[in-house]
């Protein structure tokens, strides 16, 4: 014992492995546990290192993310930007997305000019147009660079953008129809050009809207086009690949007699029906009969089928005739989402009816003197969808009114002085499941006090506080209004395209963007009833604070 303790002053720091391999010298018969207990500690002196390596290994990345490699340039938006094209005239028609995929949204639109913008130095005659003609033309959304611009054609009848999968790309496309009869589908992200084909329409016919994207029908994958065009009141239809604009089909001959609009249906099986409505009556074709009559090929697509439950309500004439309340005429045929498929909402001049999209049934029915514009899907109260409808209540005023699409029961409504036609309703979803509105009329106050008769005015209204509307902005000569989330869960704004039609003579066309929470800032505060509970900055404070959502 003194031995041990001894040899313990000497070597006070003697290692454990040595001591291990002393005692296994000494242990006789033992000598196999003893090699069993050395092994298992060298395990654990590697054990121990590798957790430091790794350790190391981990500590190294994070330096390296967080100091030496660095992060991307987040885009500074600006708050408010113009761009302005002289002697030009332009289009109803204004398409917001991402064109360069940096997270901002962006906006495409129509001009025609001789000359395309500064920025780009194009000109009709370097595409081999003759002057003016028609750009289309992309501006970034952080501050209006010019994005792409190019010279399609000399004169534009239709043109819609966010077309899935055209030409086969993995992100929507614009589809340009020239009055030249002549299709062109551009790539959104660059303004190429993915194809160029003869539309193959009737002499003097002219392009309805929507353009239609419907399911592939011709086998190769991509979403195929549907066009209707009129002429001497009867419809024509023509199904174009999406792939490579190629008419599908040369033989059909689908004719209908005029029908004032039509909608794109989706039953609750899954089938496609287009409803046509004219006067007072809508019908219901199946898709898939309007192809074969259209291409002339016998085979139908697997992608189409139809309803068995609609299908028993087809007539003699070969469609199913859809029954509405009201003799007026039809002036909006609108989709209002449903629990098992889309509900329809009929709007004819003095009642809104909202059909079960499946069966027919109505739903609820309110009376709506004179609508003025197509109405529009929000949220008054939370997770509960709203309509917004506006009416005329003469003497130049008009109603919004924001109705439960549950029941039809008003939720909401004011007057507004309107002596023109204004831009339809727009709104932007909040973080806690409601929207803001924003809706357009002219000055509250007479026009002797203001002298602001002629301009077009910007009111937003939230619901949280029925009690208020804020006046943003005065404007004139409205083309096109959007209101855009430019940033996702951020940055609210609005985009104005002002100027000239095709039809007028040429002038200023403008395209600006704003910033609600800086138009907030600055606007009129207008109290609609007796609450007063609130001063003019608190209000403006509220709606500053909203925050908003890209999801619904």
């Amino acid at each position: 014992m003194q031995n041990k303790d001894l040899e313990a002053e000497i070597h006070p720091l003697k290692r454990d492995d040595e001591k291990t391999q002393e005692n296994c010298e000494s242990a006789g018969n033992n000598g196999v546990l003893c090699k069993k207990k050395s092994g298992l500690y060298q395990l654990s002196k590697m054990r121990t290192a590798a957790f430091f390596i790794a350790l190391f290994l981990c500590l190294a990345m994070v330096f390296a993310f967080s100091f030496i490699i660095p992060c991307p340039i987040r885009p500074v938006s600006d708050t408010a930007w113009i761009r302005q094209y002289n002697n030009a005239v332009t289009y109803k028609f204004l398409a917001v997305e991402d064109v360069n995929e940096d997270k901002v949204q962006d906006l495409i639109f129509v001009f025609r000019a001789s000359n395309g913008s500064s920025s780009s130095n194009r000109s009709c005659s370097d595409e081999g147009f003759s002057s003016p003609c028609a750009f289309v033309a992309a501006l970034s959304g952080t501050n209006n660079s010019v994005l792409w611009e190019e010279a399609v054609t000399e004169d534009i009848m239709f043109i819609e953008c966010g077309i899935k999968t055209l030409g086969g790309k993995h992100f929507p496309g614009c589809l340009v129809i020239g009055k030249e009869n002549i299709l062109i589908a551009l790539d959104s992200h660059t303004g190429k050009t993915l194809w160029k084909k003869p539309s193959h329409f009737g002499v003097y016919s002219s392009v309805m809207s929507p353009l239609l994207s419907v399911p592939d029908v011709d086998g190769d994958g991509i979403q195929d086009i549907l066009i209707f065009t009129t002429n001497q009141d009867k419809i024509q239809g023509y199904f174009y690949s999406g792939g490579n604009g190629d008419i599908i089909g040369q033989n059909g001959s689908l004719t209908l007699d005029g029908k004032s609009g039509y909608l794109l249906h989706v039953t609750k099986s899954g089938s496609y029906y287009l409803l046509f409505y004219k006067g007072s009556s809508i019908d219901g074709y199946a898709l898939e009969n309007l192809y074969t009559s259209a291409t002339g090929i016998p085979t139908k697509p697997k992608t189409l089928k139809q309803d068995p439950e609609w299908e028993k309500k087809v007539n003699s004439a070969g469609y199913v005739p859809i029954p509405i309340s009201s003799p007026e005429d039809i002036r909006y045929l609108v989709k209002v989402p449903g629990e098992a498929s889309d509900n329809l909402l009929v709007v004819t001049s003095n009642v809104s009816q909202l059909l079960d999209g499946q069966s027919f049934h109505t739903l609820w029915t309110i009376n709506t003197n004179n609508v003025l514009s197509e109405p529009t899907l929000g949220y008054y109260k939370r997770k509960a969808l709203s309509i917004i409808i506006e009416t005329d209540a003469e003497n130049n005023r008009k109603k919004v009114i924001i109705l439960s699409a549950d029941s039809g029961e008003v939720q909401w409504e004011t007057e507004l002085d309107s002596e023109q036609q204004n831009p339809k309703p727009a709104v932007l979803h909040t973080v806690n499941d409601r929207s803001i509105f924003l809706f357009w009329g002219n000055s509250q106050t007479s026009s002797n006090e203001t002298g602001l008769s002629s301009s077009q005015n910007l009111y937003i209204f939230y619901s949280l506080h029925p009690g208020f509307l804020l006046h943003l902005n005065s404007t004139q000569n409205i083309v096109a209004f959007e209101a855009v989330l430019f940033e996702h869960g951020r940055h609210a704004g609005y985009i104005l395209l002002t100027g000239p039609l095709a039809s007028e003579v040429p002038g200023t066309v403008a395209v600006s963007k704003q910033k609600l929470k800086e138009d907030i800032t600055n606007s009129r505060v207008i109290r609609l009833g007796q609450e007063d509970s609130y001063g003019d900055q608190e209000i403006r404070g509220i709606f500053s604070r909203v925050k908003y959502s890209s999801d619904v």
